[in-house]
């Protein structure tokens, strides 16, 4: 049996001295469990752009990433990494994001887009649209290429909007429906940078409504998500 399990499992990554430092150091300055104002701290929304959507069997092609400062969207505090694929991705799932053969192939080594992704995020906290797949890509991302587990603090829009606008939430479940609602524009759908944009306008509209509700900080989001969640799981 033992040796059935050390067929598939994947050897530890070998990093450089250089990126070894990096990230030994980079793990100092971020906490699993952080917190923010939500009136004055900076939150990162991010989403990624993937080979399909299979969790088991696919993996993380991009990175885009923009952070809400004091509830502003900063433009100029931004990120997209493309991971380097030794394979390409297929043709249909190309058309969909539009990073093609020669520019998934041009990218950065996935050790130093995962660190520019980790220096770039610091101890901000993540928002994101339908978190279990970006988490689950980022994480198996994290540990085939840098060896580590990231468990980062997260709030999935998906459950929060429903829980602030319950009216829309009954039929509102797709991030299109609730950029529609709202006219948030997004041209180029399923680019990683221009999605994280468009959630990012999105999340604005939830800090707000939140705001007004007497939340005050990112757990308390938390807690929002987990009510939703539960009444979710109860439906």
């Amino acid at each position: 049996m033992r040796n059935l399990f050390m067929r598939f499992k994947r050897p530890a990554p070998v990093l450089s001295a250089e990126q070894a430092a990096r990230l030994a150091l980079l793990k100092q300055k971020i906490s699993a469990d952080c917190n923010a104002d939500l009136a004055t701290d900076r939150i990162v929304v991010v989403d990624v752009e993937t080979t399909g959507l299979s969790l088991a069997n696919d993996h993380l092609i991009a990175i885009g990433a923009v952070a809400i400062h004091a509830g502003r969207i900063a433009v100029s505090d931004s990120l997209e990494v493309v991971l380097r694929q030794e394979v390409a991705s297929g043709k249909a799932n190309i058309l969909v994001h539009g990073i093609g053969g020669s520019e998934q192939r041009a990218g950065l080594p996935p050790e130093e887009a995962l660190l520019a992704f980790l220096d770039y995020l610091g101890n901000a906290p993540l928002i994101a649209y339908h978190v279990a797949f970006d988490a689950t890509m980022l994480r198996k991302a994290f540990l085939r290429f840098l060896g580590i587990e990231f468990d980062h603090t997260w709030v999935d829009l998906a459950y929060v909007m429903p829980d602030l606008y319950p009216e829309q939430g009954r039929k509102y479940h797709a991030l299109d429906d609730w950029l529609k609602h709202f006219a948030i524009g997004n041209d180029a759908r399923h680019n990683a940078l221009s999605d994280a944009l468009a959630t990012a306008q999105l999340g604005l509209i939830a800090l707000r409504a939140a705001r007004e509700r007497g939340a005050t900080d990112f757990k308390s989001l938390q807690g929002m998500e987990k009510a939703r969640r539960w009444l979710s799981a109860g439906q």
